[in-house]
């Protein structure tokens, strides 16, 4: 068995999670399932553990997430118009004067495969409307 730069033990300090780092740098090539490819796997999950605890990451709200699907796609707002309504209502959901509601949730959600729950998100734009 080979030894490890670094003891596997949980990460608790910025120092702890550098020195991670490092070593998960040093084993990117290693073989799955080999030694190094366990301590890869191994290190690789802790370091994930203390970034979601340490440096937590909202979720974006509804319109960048539409705008990212968009990109994605090579859409353009009047891509939107099936799943939103008019290029006016298009418009006005997409620069945040108006809120989605529920029925545009649903045609986005399947038109472009983005998550309802990231859609009804709490982001900068209005909550959702019934409707």
């Amino acid at each position: 068995m080979t030894k490890t730069a670094i003891p596997i033990q949980p990460i608790k300090t910025k120092r702890d999670h550098i020195a991670a780092i490092k070593r998960i740098e040093e084993l990117m090539g290693a073989k799955p399932g080999s030694v190094e490819g366990d301590e890869l796997d191994i290190l690789a999950t802790l370091v994930d553990a203390y970034e979601e605890k340490h440096f937590p990451m909202d979720a974006p709200d509804p319109i960048t997430a539409i705008e990212f699907r968009m990109e994605q796609q090579g859409l353009t707002r009047k891509d939107l118009e099936p799943m939103i309504g008019s290029r006016a209502r298009v418009s006005e959901v997409m620069n945040r004067k108006r809120g989605l509601t529920l029925a545009m949730v649903r045609r986005v959600r399947s038109g472009l495969g983005i998550s309802a729950d990231l859609l009804v998100g709490t982001g900068k734009a209005k909550a959702v409307h019934r409707g």
